[in-house]
């Protein structure tokens, strides 16, 4: 698909963009790959491998402690992915971004260093039916450790956020919001604004776990006000092993450090230790060097694209993929909140999950089958599991049509 401008000039065209992405161009069982589980972990283009490739081969040395050139030209690139991701997401500063190993090490320090520290027995946590286990373990954790209420705040059999019940189970004992921005197994966008709003109304703060949004929608973390907000290097078609986490200077000042050791300190003595400034208080060690300056240039691409151009070209192929699969007897959409991003999540009354997967790769078509890490979320449709078939910026139609290929061979299968 292209996306046209006024002067019919492409601003999206999707199988350029596929001959970035190297891995595209192989096959599975002697099948063309149809890769549909980009909202797992996304592939990466030409650009972020050649970045590793260089940082590696070329300019490779330890960040922060060296007066020598490859040190300081490592260090200029590193801090370099730093202000490129308060860029992308709209922060006011540099140092209100924390690199960590991923979203669940984000949500975990938050839990660990703020909730520890500023919860009590009894204060209130508002987690939803739709969150991914990342945004709900920790809590559970805390609420054993230290006597935090932990409630749930429902969603319609569509998949869409209740405004009104969530304002129900808000309370002036609420402290502490923690809710995805977008769901990994239904597609459903919340209303952050309104969320955050109501949240610090009652004088609550609020995380939001963005792993799934920031891939297909432009975030403004200053705009919405947000406390502190999450997501992962690897789904925004980065490295593996390099997440992010934004907080507001203010509260990370207040926090103490998540871990300790080398580069989070002042100073050291045998007695007692000072605390660096941020954003290095909140990484302790040897950063993933390599995989954030990767995570740097899949920014670099992703905005050379324009998130509003990828916007729309997933949702034109999700539209599409709604009205194919719904020709499918026996298939049950799970998620249709309007507006919805671009996860499709279903059942067919023939088959398990893990044997559509299964059968549907033998057509090199890669789906993801399972509780997709929402179990409660699985409890709240009754099933055991779903099919997911998520779509990235280099899908296009023709793989919408070898996927229900694929399924008609199952109900051949099963019947």
């Amino acid at each position: 698909m292209t996306v046209m401008t006024a002067t019919n000039e492409p601003k999206f065209d999707v199988d350029a963009v596929r001959k970035d992405f190297p891995i595209l161009s192989r096959q599975v069982h002697g099948k063309k790959l149809v890769f549909l589980d980009s909202a797992a972990s996304a592939q990466k283009p030409r650009q972020v491998i050649d970045t590793l490739r260089s940082v590696y081969e070329d300019e490779y040395a330890n960040v922060h402690r060296g007066a020598y050139f490859l040190s300081e030209q490592a260090t200029s690139r590193y801090e370099g992915a730093r202000e490129k991701v308060r860029e992308f997401i709209g922060a006011a500063h540099a140092h209100e971004i924390i690199f960590t190993r991923n979203a669940t090490e984000s949500i975990n320090l938050v839990a660990r260093s703020y909730g520890k520290e500023f919860l009590k027995a009894g204060d209130e946590v508002i987690i939803s039916e739709l969150e991914h286990h990342s945004n709900i373990v920790p809590w559970q954790m805390l609420r054993d450790e230290i006597g935090i209420v932990l409630k749930t705040t429902p969603i319609s059999d569509a998949g869409e956020f209740l405004l009104d019940d969530f304002k129900a189970v808000l309370s002036d004992r609420t402290k502490l919001v923690a809710l995805a921005h977008m769901s990994n197994v239904l597609g459903t966008i919340l209303p952050v604004r309104e969320i955050i709003d109501l949240s610090h109304a009652a004088g609550a703060k609020v995380l939001l776990d963005g792993c799934q949004s920031v891939v297909h929608q432009p975030v403004d973390m200053v705009g919405l006000g947000c406390d502190f907000y999450a997501f992962s290097g690897h789904k925004l078609y980065g490295p593996s092993g390099i997440g992010v986490l934004y907080g507001r200077e203010e509260l990370l000042d207040a926090m103490p450090p998540f871990l300790g050791g080398g580069d989070m300190i002042s100073s050291v003595t045998l007695e007692q230790s000072k605390w660096a400034k941020l954003p290095h208080k909140f990484e302790a060690g040897t950063p993933a060097i390599a995989p954030t300056i990767g995570l740097g240039a899949a920014l670099d691409y992703v905005n050379a694209l324009g998130l509003e151009n990828i916007g729309a070209h997933e949702a034109e192929l999700l539209a599409y993929a709604n009205q194919q699969l719904a020709q499918i007897p026996g298939l049950t959409l799970i998620g249709t909140a309007p507006g919805k991003g671009s996860v499709i999540s279903f059942t067919l009354d023939c088959a398990h999950p893990h044997d559509i997967a299964t059968i549907v790769d033998r057509s090199g078509v890669a789906v993801r089958a399972g509780h997709h890490c929402a179990q409660p979320l699985m409890q709240r449709f009754g099933i055991p599991a779903a099919t997911r078939a998520s779509f990235g910026l280099y899908n296009r139609r023709d793989e919408v049509d070898a996927l229900v290929d694929a399924l008609g061979q199952v109900r051949e299968i099963f019947g």
